[in-house]
């Protein structure tokens, strides 16, 4: 299904995402994990690159697998990064092939051995070329684009970095899926920016629940990195033990994802990091039996 129809159907729209796995082991692990959380009734579930498009085949291994054994909605994420052109329309009329017509349109981050980004040769400088390209050739394909509540890391300047977030609408993006956040007033700012400058397309709000200290500390290490509330901090901080931890950054999400259907988000967007735990606690603790009870 076209994920615009999708996201009609489907408000809220509640979501997961996953990132393919490198080994068997992992690979039968995840799809354990998919078999708990699709009694959950998701509107649509996403499957991630690596840094530099390095997990391109694992990502296509696990998005086709996905659709020939799943009834779920799938969203394959493709990357400017690491790709021609030609590569590219490979990638697109394979999935086109078997019926995965739902790709989320990315830059992509460099390869660990590139410090800054490099557009590829022969290939897209930027999203707004590669979600051009897909409407171009492929039209009746639907596209998400990324959008970062705490700002763009290459780009300091707000005012330019909704611009260019206009620019991938305008190219054909047919909603936006944001960035990890912890501090829900950094999206709702940045949701009234976007209808301040003529982006209407359904945001939707990506929530990560913390598990761990060391979970928490490897995020503040990514590239995007991660702004973290004082009062999230401290009672993380002030955790003794790994359960403690997990309760408390489920906890924290829980509290987001509550305030941010309060305030009529589109969709939330969990990042589930292969883990099915903290996904079922949240969906728990909101006291439903599957995410379709929030459309009632």
């Amino acid at each position: 299904m076209h994920i615009a129809q999708v996201l009609k159907q489907h408000q809220p729209a509640i979501s997961f995402e996953f990132f393919p796995p490198k080994t068997e082991t992992a690979s039968q692990e995840l799809f354990q994990t998919i078999q708990q959380l699709v009694p959950l009734k998701p509107a649509y579930v996403s499957v991630t690159y690596g840094a530099g498009g390095s997990t391109r085949t694992l990502t296509h291994d696990l998005v086709v697998k996905l659709q020939e054994k799943t009834n779920l909605t799938i969203v394959s994420h493709l990357t400017c990064v690491g790709s021609s052109q030609d590569e590219i329309h490979h990638i697109l009329q394979t999935y086109h092939e078997h019926g995965i017509k739902n790709i989320m349109a990315l830059r992509g981050d460099p390869p660990q051995s590139q410090q800054e980004y490099v557009p590829p040769s022969h290939g897209f400088p930027y999203a707004a070329d590669l979600v051009r390209f897909i409407k171009k050739h492929f039209p009746d394909m639907g596209v998400g684009v990324a959008g970062f509540p705490e700002g763009h890391p290459d780009t300091p300047n707000r005012l330019k970095e909704i611009d260019f977030l206009k620019e991938k609408v305008e190219a054909g993006a047919d909603y936006i899926c944001t960035q990890l956040f912890f501090d829900n007033r950094d999206f709702y700012d940045f949701r009234d920016r976007c209808e301040m400058d003529g982006i209407h397309v359904p945001i939707i709000a990506g929530i990560m629940p913390i598990t761990s200290k060391k979970g928490m500390a490897r995020m503040s290490e990514l590239a995007l990195g991660a702004r973290f509330p004082a009062k999230l901090l401290r009672a993380m901080r002030s955790s003794t033990n790994v359960e403690d931890g997990e309760r408390i950054g489920i906890a924290w999400a829980t509290e987001q994802v509550l305030d941010l259907l309060d305030h009529q988000v589109q969709g939330i967007h969990l990042y589930t990091l292969n883990k099915s735990k903290a996904s079922l606690q949240i969906y728990d603790a909101l006291g439903i039996q599957s995410f379709d009870m929030l459309r009632q």
